[in-house]
């Protein structure tokens, strides 16, 4: 027979999906994969639920449904003071992971370069060399994650169609600072390029640390893409609801390629979310609040067992250092041992790397975005199994 593809033939089993089998094999905690435990705001739910029960049920339109859509421009204006027309600059997709498809099809024609920044999330790199795109890849270095500015610089040509980057950043926990992204920024007027940023994280940002969006800056309105998710933002992970804002003329290859992706996303979901975007500050507030709570609970908890803890900014995730327990081996073999002889689940940082022989090797990432008797339950187990 013929051979499939052989970049997706060739892909293996994402670490999320391995390290959650893992874990229910073993009956561990799972701080691996990056869904919360809770069940999301019940108006939210509520409010999806009575659309599913006495709403439309059939084909929404393609771009979305015009509450939802106005909802996705009214939150941009209230957060980033973004003026956003709904009917021509707004996409709702299923989930975010849609949302980057679209775009990275759209936008990329086939020896465009992409430059990347590592560590990423894990689907990036697929979806831009099977679209075509040749990617440049820049590291950031722990524990500051700084920008390198030289670097970056290098990685941006003529051959530039679009730099794709993730803030707040998983796996690192990184929030880019506005000098960052007005680097940033600076380099994609230079070389005429787009900017696609993953922004899923955007109400998930601790220390006194402040989500911006590229597209509000000098030049950029015209050339950014914004991509959010109701699963991050809600805690509804399973819904896969994500919603891209671009201007007009970047979002008509972007919807033609969705139109022919997924076409459409279920009704009484996109009204649920459109409720959830339309709640008080005050649950964006109390949002990021208990998340940063449940990340002190859980770093100061892994310092105190012998862990080096990497600062986390945002995100749902903390990365440490396991090399002061003295383990002997990479960070696959330590989150292995881990669920399998403490009980406890978590990531490996080499798996967010285009080539993980060349990755650091010594950093576990782990979630914290569950109960508080979750994370207890997790800690104990690790107090136990190292002896702190």
């Amino acid at each position: 027979m013929k051979s499939a593809n052989s970049l997706m033939s060739g892909l293996g089993t994402t670490v999320f999906e391995v390290m959650s089998a893992l874990a229910r094999e073993h009956q561990s905690v799972n701080l691996g994969q990056g869904f919360p435990d809770d069940r999301g705001p019940q108006e939210v739910r509520a409010a999806a639920a009575d659309y599913l029960l006495n709403g439309h049920n059939q084909y929404p339109p393609m771009m979305g449904i015009p509450e939802l859509r106005q909802a996705v421009a009214d939150h941009a204006r209230r957060f980033q003071g973004l003026a956003v027309d709904w009917q021509t600059e707004v996409l709702i997709t299923s989930g975010a992971t849609e949302a980057l498809g679209d775009c990275l099809f759209g936008l990329i024609e086939p020896g465009d370069e992409v430059v990347l920044i590592e560590p990423l999330y894990d689907s990036y790199l697929p979806i831009v060399r099977r679209a075509g795109g040749i990617p440049k890849l820049v590291r950031l270095e722990p524990p500051t994650w700084r920008l390198p500015r030289e670097e970056l610089a290098s990685a941006f040509s003529d051959r530039t169609k679009l730099i794709l980057f993730n803030t707040p950043m998983n796996p690192c926990s990184k929030v880019f600072d506005t000098e960052e992204l007005d680097f940033i920024a600076s380099l994609c007027l230079e070389h005429d390029a787009y900017a696609v940023c993953d922004e899923v994280y955007e109400h998930i940002v601790f220390d006194q640390h402040r989500h911006v969006s590229i597209m509000t800056l000098p030049g950029m309105r015209e050339r950014s893409v914004r991509i959010g998710s109701a699963g991050k933002s809600f805690s509804l992970t399973g819904w896969k609801v994500g919603y891209v804002t671009a201007a007009p003329e970047l979002m008509k290859p972007i919807a033609k390629t969705h139109q022919f992706m997924t076409f459409t996303t279920p009704p009484n979901l996109q009204w649920g979310v459109a409720t959830g975007l339309r709640l008080a500050d005050d649950y964006f507030v109390a949002l990021a609040a208990d998340m940063e709570g449940k990340r002190d609970r859980l770093a100061n908890a892994l310092a105190e067992i012998g862990f080096a803890v990497l600062p986390a900014h945002g995100t749902y995730f903390v990365t440490t250092d396991f090399r002061p327990l003295r383990f002997n081996g990479t960070d696959e073999d330590f989150c292995r041992y881990l669920t399998v002889e403490a009980g406890v689940t978590a990531v490996p940082v080499s798996a967010f790397y285009a080539d993980a022989s060349f990755a650091p090797r010594h950093f576990a990432r782990f979630c914290f975005c569950k109960e508080e008797a979750t994370l207890d339950r997790a800690v104990e187990r690790l107090r136990s199994h190292f002896g702190r």
